[in-house]
């Protein structure tokens, strides 16, 4: 006998045994002799062949479609036609293939995605490799838990413009922060907006949950996230990285004080100038600019009074910084009258209060506030 008569006698054994055991040895039988003769059997016979064993598998119960579904997933040359017909089986069956097979297009899987349920969907997140187009269409879902399994899927490949929407999304689904935060594609703005979104919600549950001030609670907050930000940031011109440098070697000799500032400068040294006034102040970019070089100088009227200037040192910082931030322009007197009397105005304490919130990240406060009004806007609903 041949081997020809001999497959030919083996498959008429096994489909004469009606019994699972029977059935399960014919379908896996058949799958096996298709791709050992794949490249002798024409498209009909191959045709054939995937509709007996389509037929065959609906008629086992679901332990044995499982069991051929979890074998044929790790077969890199299993007949597609079958495993698309187990992917689209109930989800005990089809999460093997769907977890393991490479066999399955993105097209198979979208419209697995589209037409199968919420399970299918999360083994679907959890598959190695996704492309763009298939994690677009699994946050199309608009399902936390299978955009949550997405996110954790550190090989599945996520669009910038989806990572950017899933980060704003993050602000209101606590589930997308943690993942979100170990994905490595994620870029270094939205790796900031996220931080401070996670340390708003940390900030909300702490307050609710201990006896601590808000303000020592957001100098800690505050704290560790640009300590992290800094781990991870390269942005930054030598030029200022050097005068950061600079700026807190001198403030480690001596203290940071009026005197300094007017003495940089005097001599023109303007990056050093405005490292050592954070270095000083606290008042980090972009917000430095904006209290050093204000048109009206409210700002660093403000600043000064917090800082105990007094108010000579303080109008020669005045003109000093004007023209260091206006292209050597000159300051006119009414100018310095204004900023002088509202220097005047402002009560240490008070200043001191003004400086502490321009000393927050404003991505910190805009996180928080955001977070209130959410809360506020549910409370009325």
């Amino acid at each position: 006998m041949n081997d020809q008569d001999q497959d030919l006698h083996s498959l008429l054994r096994l489909a004469l045994d009606k019994s699972i055991e029977g059935r399960e040895q014919l379908t896996a039988r058949i799958a096996q002799l298709s791709l050992e003769r794949e490249h002798m059997l024409s498209d009909q016979e191959r045709d054939l062949i995937f509709e007996i064993l389509d037929k065959l598998i609906h008629e086992f119960e679901v332990p044995i479609r499982k069991r051929l579904a979890d074998r044929l997933s790790r077969n890199p040359a299993a007949p597609r036609a079958l495993l698309v017909a187990l992917a689209n089986d109930e989800f005990a069956v089809a999460q093997p293939v769907l977890l393991r097979s490479t066999l399955l297009s993105d097209e198979e899987l979208i419209s697995i995605i589209h037409h199968r349920s919420r399970q299918h969907q999360i083994a679907i997140a959890r598959r190695r490799d996704l492309s763009e187009t298939v994690s677009e269409e699994l946050v199309g879902t608009q399902d936390s838990d299978v955009i949550t399994a997405l996110l954790e899927n550190t090989s599945a490949r996520i669009s910038k413009a989806t990572l950017t929407y899933l980060t704003e999304q993050a602000q209101h689904i606590d589930s997308y922060q943690e993942p979100l935060v170990r994905r490595q594609d994620l870029t270094n703005d939205l790796a900031m907006r996220l931080y401070w979104v996670v340390a708003a919600n940390l900030r909300a549950e702490i307050l609710e949950s201990y006896d601590i001030h808000p303000t020592s609670l957001d100098d800690a907050l505050e704290n560790a996230v640009m300590e992290m930000a800094a781990e991870n940031s390269n942005d930054g011109s030598n030029l200022e990285r050097s005068a950061a440098e600079l700026a807190r070697s001198m403030a480690r000799e001596h203290p940071v004080n009026a005197a300094m500032l007017i003495k940089t400068l005097r001599q023109g040294q303007v990056p050093l100038f405005e490292a050592l006034f954070e270095e000083w102040s606290g008042i980090a970019m972009p917000r430095r600019a904006e209290i050093l070089y204000g048109p009206g100088g409210e700002g660093l009227a403000i600043a000064a009074q917090a800082l105990g200037v007094s108010k000579q040192d303080f109008a020669t910082l005045f003109l000093l910084s004007r023209s260091a931030g206006s292209g050597g322009q000159k300051t006119s007197p009414g100018d310095l009258a204004r900023a002088t009397r509202l220097f005047d105005k402002t009560k240490r304490e008070d200043a001191q209060h003004v400086l502490r919130s321009w000393q927050r990240a404003p991505a910190f406060q805009s996180a928080v506030r955001d977070l209130e009004m959410n809360k506020a806007k549910h409370s009325r609903g």
